[in-house]
């Protein structure tokens, strides 16, 4: 069954999308830095979707987990990992991003790509990223790619009893952290800044600039387990 049976995650047209969507180019040369660190290993995709960045992180030489809870979208990233005989190198699981079926201490590198966003509470956001720690070998890397705060007007306020989630942007709740906000969640589990991908933030209009289209401020950036 799929738990996103009604959900636009879902569609034809979305699994379409992101079946062409191409791969996060910081993200890619972050991984490939990783893995010239560990020499080979094992990474975990959250959200892994169509397999935008799963399929090409395969390609660079790592063992890639992927995990979604879209039964079409693992269908479409199974189907490209057929075509380009990448059958050794992924394994696809149906699964949430805050119940990770995983052994503690399993991979060198984590990603959380356009996923922590989608969480519907904070509890469940520091769940998932309760998860990516106790999955993270220590000084494994993560790359973080998720909503800024700033996307929103600042008197906007969040779902009573939430601290940041937020149904202003699509009507369904979703997380929109500040930077001290996500910085403080990820050094809670472990998790510090790794300078070599700083903390920014992508589509942010400059100053006096008017937003014309409904796209999401990103916070991107890179951090290193360091066990707690």
């Amino acid at each position: 069954m799929n738990p996103l049976t009604h959900s636009p995650w879902s569609t034809p047209e979305t699994v379409a999308g992101f079946v062409k969507s191409p791969p996060n180019p910081m993200l890619m040369q972050f991984a490939e830095r990783e893995l010239g660190r560990v020499g080979s290993g094992r990474v975990i995709d959250l959200g892994c979707g169509a397999g935008r960045n799963a399929v090409p992180l395969a390609r660079l030489g790592w063992d890639v987990f992927g995990v979604d809870r879209s039964v079409p979208m693992l269908s479409a990233a199974a189907e490209r990992v057929r075509n380009e005989q990448l059958a050794g190198r992924i394994d696809l699981v149906l699964a949430t991003m805050d119940a990770v079926p995983a052994a503690d201490r399993t991979f060198d590198l984590v990603i959380a790509h356009g996923i922590w966003n989608l969480a519907r509470s904070a509890a469940e956001c520091r769940h998932a990223i309760r998860e990516a720690a106790r999955v993270a070998k220590p000084q494994a890397g993560l790359f973080v790619f998720t909503f800024s705060r700033n996307t929103l007007p600042p008197q906007t306020a969040p779902v009573p009893g939430e601290p940041y989630v937020f149904t202003e942007f699509s009507g369904d709740p979703q997380c929109f952290l500040t930077e001290n906000q996500l910085v403080s969640e990820l050094a809670l589990v472990g998790f510090v800044g790794d300078p070599s991908v700083p903390l920014t933030e992508l589509n942010r209009p400059q100053p006096g600039a008017l937003q014309t289209a409904k796209i999401p401020i990103i916070y991107q950036g890179a951090f290193r387990f360091t066990a707690i």
